[in-house]
């Protein structure tokens, strides 16, 4: 089978869709990975074919500040979010589509798995004009659905618990429509409509999912809504290995040899411009816990880039093996990245959050209300608050208890096989019968029929279809 796989350039997105090429490779399919240059020899080292993204979009993302340096002047909440949609992800859709398109046509691949917030694939997914192969979608965050009690995407809120939060969230969700959602699918309609294109037929977050023949959700059931009745293409496939080939333990890794119990610390590789927000505060909130351990990575930043004292208790690397330092922690202080957090749930380890950018809203609500750990409501929590949120993880039993439960859903979900399965289902069907699928995504209404009845009705063998019931 030849898969084209294509991938933002970002670490976060990058990762799920080369651990996807990975076990594609092991069983014998030819990969092609489109993503940017200096990700090359990434996708090389897992024995993929790398083609680079056109130059007009081939950025390195890990460095937001000094590709975008106006971002910086912008507020946290919806005036940043919307640049980033705009800016970072929509803008470069007609030139990603554009090269997506020619290796399409010279490759003829059996079947497209992107990244779901590759929008370059979203113009293969609505031209009714040509044909394509069929396509999967694989999440890189929370499940962008629409949520059945009226809560808008983006703000974090948990699942109404009565009338009057169901009336809340009218109200807030017509103020995020007004100055974030509504703008952002303008923006997107107005580029389609740029290509010859028909807009959106829903919501710029729910057309990730919708316009796909299958959708990989990379957690369990139990760490996600109840969306109600979602559509039946979701895929719950857990949570993939991380690759740390290549990592170059730091010399201080014998130190975490048990006799001390261990916080790790992260704020990612995206959000990690401004250590100030979450890395220093919580090396000041525990510089005095003798019996802690703090494991900082600055997530490819200088380690220079830590400011102040570095208390005895803390040990500081650009990269580390984040799993196998997980495989030890107690606690997990982090702003939402969602693959990091994926890797601590799957440990069963507790989380504090303190994370407002991005998807992050969003991630760390889920986090609080799966009762996995603590949501500080804020991208720069004060010292008190974290030492208060990590004490209480260390000594109040149910958040590892929570953590664990998830941690064994996770378990018993075989990633790989989960996710083959699903591959090999839908390519099964051919360009044709791919490009027919489309013709109903605007003929029907995105809404409960639409959702019950679904693109791929068979469930691959295995734990996915139960755990969608689950919902």
């Amino acid at each position: 089978m030849k898969l084209v796989i294509t991938a933002m350039p970002m670490v976060g997105h990058l990762t799920p869709m080369l651990a996807i090429a990975r076990i594609a490779l092991a069983r014998g399919d030819d990969v092609i990975v489109l993503t940017a240059s200096h990700h090359a020899d990434k996708v090389r080292g897992v024995g993929a074919r790398f083609v680079p993204l056109p130059p007009s979009a081939d950025m390195d993302l890990s460095r937001l500040e000094e590709r975008f340096p106006e971002r910086a002047a912008l507020p946290l909440g919806p005036p940043r979010i919307l640049f980033d949609f705009q800016r970072i992800f929509l803008d470069v859709m007609p030139a990603q589509a554009a090269v997506l398109r020619e290796i399409l046509d010279e490759e003829r691949p059996d079947i497209l798995v992107t990244d779901a917030f590759f929008f370059g694939a979203t113009p293969i997914f609505l031209d009714r004009s040509r044909s394509r192969p069929p396509i999967v979608a694989c999440g890189t965050t929370f499940l962008p659905l629409d949520r059945p009690d009226g809560a808008p995407t983006g703000p974090g809120l948990p699942p109404a618990r009565d009338e009057a939060d169901r009336a809340r969230y009218v109200t807030i969700a017509q103020d995020v429509e007004t100055h974030l959602n509504g703008p952002v699918r303008a923006y997107a309609d107005a580029l389609l409509a740029g290509l010859g294109l028909p807009a959106l037929p829903c919501s710029l977050w729910q057309s990730r999912v919708m316009l796909a023949e299958a959708y990989l959700q990379p957690t369990a059931p139990s760490f996600e809504y109840d969306f109600g009745a979602p559509p039946n293409d979701i895929r719950f496939v857990g949570v993939l290995e991380a690759c740390a080939a290549g990592t170059q333990q730091p010399d201080w890794w014998g130190d975490l040899d048990g006799t001390r119990r261990i916080v790790l610390v992260t704020q990612g590789t995206v959000a990690n411009d401004d250590f100030s927000q979450l890395v220093e505060p919580t090396l000041a909130a525990l510089a005095d816990c003798e019996d802690l351990l703090v494991v900082v990575t600055t997530g490819g930043r200088p380690t220079a880039s830590v400011r102040g004292p570095i208390p005895g208790n803390a040990r500081i690397a650009t990269f580390f093996d984040v799993p196998a330092v997980l495989s030890k922690a107690d606690v997990l202080v982090t702003n939402g990245g969602y693959g990091t957090l994926s890797q601590a749930l799957r440990t069963g380890v507790p989380v504090v959050a303190g994370g407002t950018t991005e998807d992050k809203s969003e991630v760390c609500a889920r986090i609080a209300w799966s009762g996995v750990g603590l949501d500080l409501g804020t991208s720069t929590p004060d010292r008190n608050a974290i030492r208060t949120a990590v004490d209480r993880l260390l000594l109040e039993p149910s958040f590892r208890a929570n953590a664990r439960a998830i941690a064994a859903d996770l378990v018993g979900i075989d990633a790989e096989r989960e996710i083959l399965a699903t591959i090999d289902q839908v390519a099964a069907r051919s360009w044709t019968e791919a490009a027919g699928i489309l013709a109903d995504a605007f003929d029907q209404p995105v809404g409960d029929e639409r959702r019950q009845r679904g693109k791929v009705s068979a469930e691959p063998s295995g734990s996915s279809g139960s755990q969608t019931s689950a919902f």
